[in-house]
């Protein structure tokens, strides 16, 4: 079967839809990761004072909510190309989506491991 003959269906609206429910788990994972710097002993693993208040668990809560932040992007042009007909994700998105997840599952590791 060829691509011009395939019925596209609700594949775009699936797509888009499994993008939005993984953006919400990373959500969560934000929140767990700034609650546990805003819960964390003051004082704790501080940095020279570039910024009060900022230690370890801050850039980790910092670097999450970037990373986010980035994919809440990706998922808003993706789902852009896919309602405009745009078969192959472009690889841009496909890096900046890889590389906010390595940056977000590795905030979340230092994080668990900052806070024991």
């Amino acid at each position: 079967m060829s691509v011009e003959s395939r019925d596209r269906g609700l594949q775009p609206e699936r797509t888009t839809l499994a993008w939005r429910r993984t953006l919400i788990s990373l959500l969560v994972v934000d929140l767990f990761i700034w609650r546990r710097w805003l819960t964390a002993k003051s004082g704790t693993g501080q940095l020279p004072t570039w910024i009060p208040g900022l230690d370890y668990q801050g850039i980790c809560a910092l670097t999450a909510a970037a990373a986010t932040i980035v994919l809440g992007c990706v998922v808003w042009a993706r789902s852009h190309q896919l309602h405009h007909g745009a078969e192959e994700a472009s690889a841009v998105l496909m890096l900046a989506s890889a590389l906010s997840i390595i940056a977000l599952a590795c905030a979340a590791v230092a994080a668990i491991a900052l806070g024991g």
